[in-house]
């Protein structure tokens, strides 16, 4: 009976706000989730979740670990780990995620490789994906993402991702798919400390998420950060801290009236 009840509370959840908190199509990392959810933009290991195509680059080998904690809930957090390297002219990237509770879960484990041509960089994702419902068994799937980056300018890019292109179901004998996302992306930096984001996910299931944020560099070690969603509305908030290799990477989310969420993010980059 709580298996079922469980299971019930997930689907009507997934209707508008599950589709952003499962391992697939969720934003990882607390800077990003800081600036208003953005996925496409975030030169860092947590682009192998977020946008292949944006892996660091130029000899940034670079590890993460993170956490998301969200509307108070245990089932509804994730743990997750990110790593780098560069090769050649791009990187490789790796992941392993996991979301939820005892009764109902999804894992997920992947490489990434980006290249970078002239002023486009260019990725894909290969990840196993397992969904495991107490009482009902468990799915396993592979999926595969894209994502693409262009520099207009100096100060200027546009970006973009695709996120389960060959829209794999739950499982082999399954007839629901997993979600499939699509996010088009702007960012502007007008001085060097502040940068504007903006973007749209839409997800094919559901209406348009539309996204703004910014970040601002208050000082060498400490970036502030905030950002608004639609659909649901949402607002972002957070901050990062700098020491020598290590990032320490803080944001919260409010919708009203289901709650709030945090994400923590700790990174070091083995190269400095």
């Amino acid at each position: 009976m709580k298996a079922t009840f469980y299971l019930s509370f997930i689907l009507l959840l997934s209707q508008k706000l599950f589709a952003q908190t499962d391992p697939i199509t969720q934003i990882h990392g607390a800077r990003n989730q800081g600036i208003g959810n953005i996925r496409v933009f975030d030169n860092s290991a947590w682009s192998h979740f977020n946008n292949p195509a944006n892996l660091p680059i130029e000899n940034q080998t670079q590890i993460a670990v993170g956490y998301d904690h969200r509307f108070g809930l245990a089932e509804l957090s994730t743990v997750n780990f990110a790593a780098s390297i560069p090769f050649g002219p791009g990187s490789f990237g790796f992941g392993i995620a996991r979301f939820g509770g005892k009764l109902f879960n999804q894992q997920s484990i992947g490489i990434s490789y980006s290249n970078r041509i002239g002023i486009a960089s260019i990725g894909g994702k290969l990840e196993w994906f397992q969904t495991q419902i107490e009482g009902f068994g468990t799915g396993n799937a592979a999926i595969f993402s894209i994502g693409g980056i262009v520099e207009l300018g100096p100060t200027l890019s546009l970006g973009a991702t695709i996120s389960n292109l060959n829209r794999a179901r739950i499982g082999k004998n399954a007839t629901q798919r997993l979600p499939t996302g699509v996010s088009l992306g702007l960012t502007y930096q007008p001085i060097p400390p502040l940068i504007f984001f903006t973007e749209v996910e839409k997800d094919i299931l559901i209406s348009p998420v539309y996204k703004v944020g910014l970040e601002y560099s208050l000082r060498d070690w400490l970036d502030l950060r905030t950002g608004i969603n639609s659909n649901p509305g949402r607002l972002f908030y957070g901050f990062g801290l700098a020491y020598e290799k290590f990032k320490l990477d803080i944001g919260f989310g409010q919708m009203n009236p289901i709650g709030n969420t945090s994400h923590v993010s700790i990174s070091m980059d083995l190269d400095k």
